[in-house]
């Protein structure tokens, strides 16, 4: 009986531990995170997500990024960006990812996606960026998939649809690209 509270009472501990979001890593190392549906986004299954792994190559790192349980065979936009939600702050435009039948798909994209991921303002101050978010890159094919098809700059062309993934599941000012140290 005894030993079976003790399996029960360290199974509950290791499932409170993975529902914490995990990016934490030294010089050098690699993280691994996740992208979650935000609430707004009701036309895509409550499924969809990313999982996200940041490897340290030294002087830059490789992100790379698998997306699951989105609208198949559709383009969307990845950005980094300055806050978790909206309004988003500052951002750039990373790269794009395509899905396949299954509503799957990947990208790697390298780059500074670390603590050293920042923009300077016009008056010189620094913007730390520290989060993700992904779009559809049409927002016509928001608009075929069931989602509103309002139109963001979330794209390329500055023609985007809406937001389908994001970091919202990190605090805004602890995203997880400040969990990855600069390599020294």
């Amino acid at each position: 009986m005894k030993s079976t509270l003790l399996a029960v009472a360290m199974a509950a501990v290791a499932g409170l531990t993975g529902m914490a979001p995990r990016a934490h890593a030294a010089a050098g190392d690699s993280v691994t995170f996740k992208m979650v549906r935000p609430a707004s986004a009701t036309c895509l299954p409550t499924n969809a997500h990313a999982r996200v792994t940041l490897n340290d190559l030294g002087s830059v790192q490789n992100m790379h990024l698998e997306v699951f349980n989105l609208t198949p065979n559709t383009e969307f936009t990845l950005f980094v960006t300055q806050h978790n939600a909206r309004p988003f702050g500052f951002a750039w435009y990373q790269g794009d990812i395509k899905t396949g039948s299954d509503g799957r798909g990947t990208g790697d994209f390298t780059g500074i996606f670390n603590e050293e991921s920042f923009i300077v303002s016009d008056s010189n101050t620094p913007i730390q960026m520290n989060h993700l978010g992904i779009w559809f890159a049409d927002p016509n094919d928001a608009l075929n998939a069931g989602c509103a098809g309002i139109q963001t700059p979330f794209d390329g062309d500055h023609v985007g649809g809406v937001l389908v993934l994001s970091t919202e599941n990190f605090p805004d000012a602890k995203g997880p690209l400040l969990q990855l140290k600069e390599a020294e």
